[in-house]
């Protein structure tokens, strides 16, 4: 048990057994529900699309990417793309210390010049190899979320009118949740041989997006069939 702990408190192991304590605490808090897991969660949809019920998802959605393609791209040079960046430097603390460690074993009291940058080595080694099958376990990243997702969707409008400068209507999106956003109709619309003034309760579709003006484009709502 002594030469055991020697062998983990001596160099370069004890670089390693820093990383592996706090690396071991932070799973530990994921396990208690302390800390978050980063994973991709398929079917969440937040958008920002007005002043609704859930006004700062589109926002959101893209504040974090640069952050999320630097680490990507990092990783993706070292063979380790695919897998949450928590589970890749895990990965490689936790070989990088048991490559230490045998060397230290093996070595005995030779020269461990070189046994640091061989133990980074088996650390970077091992997690690649564990990285191709952990990537598969891996659920797909989720584009985020768009305003343009709820073009094609039907709408309720809720303001007494709607026009080329002013409009409402509540939306409900795919996964269940709903949004009041702002809606304008052309007067071409309105006045055309189709066309119907829209009002507080009338059904309408919604067909395109200004992305400069922040508003969706309605017209009323084709008549059920069938």
């Amino acid at each position: 048990m002594g030469d055991f702990l020697g062998a983990v408190t001596a160099y370069p192991t004890v670089v390693f057994t820093f990383a592996l304590v706090v690396v071991a605490a932070y799973w530990l808090l994921v396990l208690l529900g302390g800390a978050h897991f980063p994973v991709a969660r398929a079917g969440h949809h937040g958008h920002g699309a007005g002043a609704g019920h859930h006004g700062h998802g589109h926002g959101h959605g893209h504040g974090h990417g640069g952050g999320r393609h630097g680490h990507g791209g990092l990783q993706r040079v070292l063979g380790l793309g695919g897998v949450p960046i928590t589970v890749a430097v895990s990965l490689v603390v936790a070989f990088a210390w048991f490559s230490a460690l045998t060397g230290r074993v093996l070595l005995g009291s030779g020269d461990h010049g070189a046994l640091l940058p061989a133990a980074l080595v088996g650390g970077w080694a091992g997690a690649r190899l564990l990285a191709w099958p952990l990537r598969r376990l891996t659920p797909a990243p989720v584009p985020p979320p768009s305003r343009r997702d709820f073009v094609g969707l039907g709408c309720v409008i809720r303001t007494g009118r709607v026009g080329p400068d002013f409009g409402q209507a509540e939306v409900h999106a795919v996964d269940g949740s709903s949004a009041t956003v702002q809606v304008r109709q052309s007067l071409d619309d309105a006045a055309g041989p189709d066309g119907a003034a829209l009002r507080a309760g009338s059904s309408a579709l919604i067909y395109d997006y200004d992305a400069e003006g922040e508003f969706f484009w309605v017209m009323p709502a084709p008549p059920a069939t069938g």
